[in-house]
């Protein structure tokens, strides 16, 4: 679409009837495990930020590695922190590949993607424990046939208990808390929003997982070619396959979501077509801003982007670290 139609597109949002009872029970089930951290110091040789190796419990108690990445010159003050998510397929790698929003003053937990973390990057920590039925290669199909197997079911749990992790540590502003990421990232980031109460801002960079029936009609690229060579194979269950989705599209956990937002789309994405972003956007329940690189696929405004971020943050969203 060009620009102009992309502004005024605002396609129906109609999650299923019982989008907000099954999530709510999903999430009750697993804080009914008490939320400890395990902290422990990493070992580098960074300087200018503290590092510790984090787990916490996730989807059914199961831990949940992350780094915890902070200001050394802020030892003992409760920082703002933000919450980060990965793209698809990565994992959280090595401590000194997450050192911008530390280098802003912010603390920051990456939390590890269960169950990937071998297509790019350094590697992850985490298993996913469980199986499914048969599937595609990749997580987007694994459990796909209901809500209750569905592998994003376990992952978007997973990102939640990470918020419920930050506010629990002792030198961090329970108060002061964003979800960031970029692409899975940034899908996962605005589920967040809509699931948790109280965030301070969303950052939400080209994301994945929304308008999910659009993307997969109009992108035969990255993951979701993945429905479509499952549903290849698996003819007549499109109905089936679409109802279970629709409780992991991040337009409808959008639709929930109240904080200051920043989504980025690039015009050119044939990952994240830049429709399926815009229809998140549109249907985002707070108040949100839209950047948008027109000569830019899914790499988006890199780091002019990053910077852009750090921006929205002190500017925009007012959640600003402390000075002195």
């Amino acid at each position: 679409m060009p620009l102009d139609e992309l502004e005024r597109y605002r396609p129906d949002v109609r999650p299923p009837v019982d989008f907000d009872r099954v999530w709510a029970e999903t999430l009750a089930a697993a804080r009914s495990v008490p939320m400890q951290v395990q902290r422990s110091a990493a070992t580098t040789r960074l300087r200018t930020v503290t590092v510790e190796d984090l787990r916490f419990p996730g989807f059914g108690g199961e831990p949940i590695a992350a780094w915890l990445v902070r200001p050394a010159a802020a030892a003992g003050v409760r920082l703002p922190i933000v919450v980060s998510y990965l793209g698809y397929g990565g994992g959280r790698g090595l401590p000194f590949e997450h050192l911008r929003w530390a280098s802003a003053g912010y603390a920051e937990l990456l939390m590890d993607t269960r169950g990937q973390g071998s297509t790019w990057g350094t590697g992850g920590d985490t298993p996913d424990p469980h199986g499914s039925a048969p599937a595609y290669p990749g997580s987007l199909t694994r459990g796909i046939g209901a809500f209750e197997t569905h592998y994003y079911r376990r992952f978007f749990t997973d990102a939640v208990r990470a918020v419920d992790a930050a506010r629990s540590l002792g030198d961090v502003d329970p108060d002061q808390v964003v979800v960031a990421g970029s692409s899975q990232g940034g899908g996962t980031a605005l589920a967040v929003g809509g699931l948790v109460d109280g965030l301070a801002a969303v950052i939400a960079g080209v994301p994945f997982l929304c308008h999910l029936r659009r993307a997969v009609a109009v992108s035969d690229s990255g993951p979701y070619a993945e429905i479509e060579k499952y549903l290849a194979v698996h003819r007549g269950q499109a109905e089936q396959v679409f109802h279970t989705l629709d409780y992991i599209d991040a337009m409808h956990h959008a639709s929930r979501a109240s904080a200051p937002a920043l989504f980025t789309a690039g015009l050119r994405d044939h990952t994240c077509p830049p429709s399926t972003v815009y229809a998140a956007f549109h249907a985002y329940g707070g108040p949100a801003s839209m950047v948008t690189y027109e000569f830019n696929g899914h790499e988006s405004g890199g780091a002019y982007q990053d910077a852009a971020e750090i921006d929205f943050l002190q500017d925009v969203a007012r959640v600003l670290p402390p000075t002195g």
